[in-house]
């Protein structure tokens, strides 16, 4: 089984993509996990552009989602809501079914105490509108993520690592559950 993983964040050293690489390190033997590598190239979203053929980079980012067995999307909040990157990329797949029916896992790590409710309570919807499956515990919003873990991604906070734990067990068992075609 293969998780493809987008991080929100473009920047070099993102706590989000950091995230990412924390719960590959919990991922059971039989998944691997894919992080994402192509959210900067793609062009700006409009239904005109969505044409067929498709361009390259949306090309990319829809086969990286339809060989996917599930998601994670890790995002930061900015100005209350989800990077407009993140959302752009979203945007390419409304007129697809690539994500229907789909185990999607989603957190938000912020730096501030009370950040990331926000951009989760903003990307929700819009996974909602894709129609994915969130697992049980499958969403996560990590508050002040730099003090729950070191500057190379080691997660450092019981309570954030049993909860990742959480969500990649829910995300692996729905997986399992659709592979099975028990859902």
């Amino acid at each position: 089984m293969n998780i493809l993983a987008i991080s929100g964040s473009l920047r070099v050293g993102s706590t989000n993509t950091l995230i990412i690489k924390a719960v590959a390190d919990r991922l059971p033997s039989n998944v691997s996990l894919t992080l994402f590598d192509g959210l900067d190239d793609l062009p700006h979203f409009s239904p005109e552009r969505d044409t067929d053929p498709s361009l390259p980079a949306v090309v990319h980012l829809r086969q990286a989602i339809q060989k996917a067995d599930a998601v994670l999307i890790c995002t930061p909040e900015y100005a209350f809501g989800i990077p407009g990157v993140l959302k752009n990329a979203l945007d390419w797949t409304v007129s697809t079914v690539l994500f229907n029916h789909k185990p999607v896992g989603v957190m938000s790590a912020s730096p501030g105490y009370a950040g990331g409710e926000r951009a989760m309570a903003s990307l929700l919807p819009t996974l909602q509108a894709l129609d994915t499956r969130i697992p049980e515990g499958g969403a996560l919003v990590v508050s002040a993520v730099k003090g729950k873990m070191a500057p190379d991604g080691t997660i450092t906070d019981a309570v954030t690592d049993a909860a990742l734990k959480r969500l990649i067990a829910g995300l692996v068992e729905l997986m399992g559950a659709q592979e099975r075609g028990s859902v």
